[in-house]
């Protein structure tokens, strides 16, 4: 938590996270047209966000995007603020976020977590069968070949699909992106979300990086903005100590 408070410090840092805030995804040349700063600035105060997690980077194509990741944030509301004032904070809140939801567009979520582990593990654990029925309730199928279907399937032996989607990008181990929709909406391109997961070392551990984006409407955000955190929290102790914590299979809303 040391290294959010420090980040939060700086005014300019601040500025960029507001600017994050009214519109997550920017380049560096988006946020730079903000602040009257040289560009090589601004990319170090990034990287200082990024290092306390409050910004999440996805690579496309050759643009670098940045995303606000809210949870440090909620842990130091959760510490520090709203155990003192909780019912009425929550009521402006909420308040403020559908004002803003409404001039925004469609919310996104953004996630990193740091593993003990390599790209190849965690990439393993996010597409291989056996894996993903551990860590998430559900296993994903597919070859996850750029273009192909691909499946959540319950655990239960019934074959049940509770979402489905199309493998946009898959580079093994760094990089996969893939569409997320419930298996009658599949035929309805319009109803998917966007799901980003970046994985890169960092140090000796590796940092997963994790954006949903083009979500429906403020409960989608709500309902991954809870699971999220937990699946990948299973995904990280199956990782670095062989077992998964005692939760509920999560499902992404709509699947």
């Amino acid at each position: 938590m040391d290294q959010v408070f420090k980040a939060l410090a700086d005014d300019t840092r601040r500025r960029l996270l507001d600017r994050l805030h009214e519109r997550s995804g920017q380049t560096l040349g988006q946020l730079c047209e903000h602040i009257d700063m040289r560009r090589q600035s601004v990319t170090q105060h990034l990287a200082v966000l990024e290092a306390a997690n409050l910004v999440a980077t996805v690579r496309r194509g050759r643009e670098k995007l940045h995303y606000l990741n809210p949870v440090p944030l909620h842990d130091v509301q959760e510490r520090w603020i709203d155990k003192f004032e909780r019912p009425r904070l929550r009521v402006l809140t909420d308040i403020r976020r559908r004002a803003e939801e409404a001039v925004t567009g469609t919310p996104a979520f953004a996630y990193a977590t740091y593993i003990a582990s390599t790209p190849e593990r965690v990439w393993d654990a996010l597409t291989d069968a056996d894996l993903t029925a551990a860590c998430w309730g559900h296993a994903n199928v597919s070859d996850w070949r750029p273009g192909s279907r691909w499946e959540h399937v319950r655990t239960d032996g019934s074959g049940t699909a509770d979402a489905v989607g199309t493998v946009l990008e898959s580079e093994r181990p760094t990089r996969l992106v893939i569409t997320w929709a419930a298996p009658d909406d599949e035929g309805l391109p319009e109803r998917h979300s966007r799901v980003t997961f970046g994985i890169r070392p960092h140090a000796d551990i590796v940092r997963l990086t994790v954006v949903h984006e083009e979500l429906p409407d403020e409960d989608a955000l709500a309902e991954v903005s809870k699971g999220w955190p937990a699946v990948l929290s299973n995904l990280k102790s199956l990782l670095e100590t062989g077992r998964t914590l005692p939760q509920e299979p999560w499902l992404v809303p709509g699947g």
